[in-house]
C-alpha cells in the first residue's frame, strides 16, 4: 500500500541509531506514523521538527503496518519561528495536542483545515488569541464543541460571562451567581471578535483544558500534553 499526502509534523521519535518514527498530520489520511530511514541524522533533523509542513510518502506492505515515510520539506515553521520563544511554545503546544488528541488513520479534514489555517497566521499579532480559538475549534471537530450563544438558563444573550462545567454552555452573570464558585470563566474575546490580554487568554486555556480532560484525557488515564501546560505556564508568567 502506498499513499502521498502534505502533512504537518505533529511528533519525532528516534528509533534505533539513526532511524525515527515520526507522527503527521495529514490531507487526507488523518494522523498517521512512519519509519523514516536516517530520520535521526545531522541531515534530516531541520527538516523532521514538530510544526514543519512536508510532503510524504507512506509505504508499507500491508496496510496495518507502520511503514516507511519518506518526506520532502515544503515549509519549517519551526525555523520561521526560532527567534520566538512564545510563538515556538504555541507550535509546540499544537502539535503535542494534535499527537495526543486524534485517533490514528481517520481522516480529520476540519482539524486539519483549522489547524493550517492558524500557522499561516501565527507570525501576525493577536496569535495567542486565536490559538485558543483554534482550541475550541478543536473540541467542535471531535464532537464536543460548546455552546456560548446564549445562557443554559435563563436564554439570555447578555453578561454571558461563565461556562457550565458539565454541559458546556454559557451562563449569564445573574443566572450563574449563586454558583459562581462551580463555574469556569468565560473570556469575552471567544464570543466576539476584539483583542485580548495574556490573562484572557490563560482562562480560556483553562476552559477548553477542562473539556480535553473531561472528554478525553481523563477517560484514557491520560496526561495533558506537558508542552501545553508550558504554554500556560509561559502565558502566565
Amino acid at each position: 500500500m502506498t499513499w502521498e499526502d502534505q502533512g504537518l509534523i505533529l511528533s519525532v521519535r528516534r528509533h534505533g541509531e539513526y532511524d525515527a518514527i515520526v507522527s503527521i498530520l495529514t490531507e487526507n489520511n488523518g494522523r498517521y506514523a512512519g519509519l523514516v530511514k536516517a530520520g535521526s541524522s545531522r541531515r534530516m533533523k531541520g527538516a523532521l521538527q514538530p510544526g514543519n509542513v512536508i510532503k510524504a510518502t507512506w509505504r508499507a506492505r500491508l496496510d496495518e503496518h507502520l511503514g516507511t515515510m519518506i518526506v520532502e520539506l515544503v515549509r519549517s515553521y519551526s525555523a520561521e519561528l526560532m527567534q520566538d520563544p512564545s510563538r515556538l511554545a504555541v507550535l509546540s503546544s499544537m502539535c503535542a495536542l494534535i499527537d495526543a488528541l486524534l485517533p490514528e488513520r481517520q481522516p480529520q479534514p476540519e482539524i486539519e483545515r483549522t489547524t493550517l489555517a492558524f500557522l499561516s497566521s501565527l507570525s501576525t499579532d493577536g496569535w495567542a488569541a486565536r490559538y485558543a480559538r483554534w482550541e475550541l475549534e478543536v473540541l467542535r471537530d471531535l464532537g464536543f464543541g460548546l455552546d456560548l450563544t446564549a445562557c443554559a438558563g435563563t436564554g439570555s444573550l447578555e453578561n454571558l460571562i461563565y461556562v457550565s462545567p458539565k454541559s458546556g454552555r454559557a451562563v449569564s452573570a445573574e443566572a450563574g451567581a449563586p454558583y459562581a464558585n462551580r463555574l469556569l470563566a468565560l473570556p469575552s474575546f471567544l464570543r466576539a471578535d476584539g483583542g485580548a490580554s495574556n490573562a484572557d487568554v490563560v482562562a480560556a486555556l483553562s476552559l477548553t483544558g477542562h473539556f480535553f480532560e473531561t472528554h478525553v484525557f481523563a477517560p484514557h488515564h491520560q496526561p495533558m500534553p506537558a508542552a501545553r501546560a508550558r504554554l500556560v505556564e509561559r502565558l502566565k508568567g
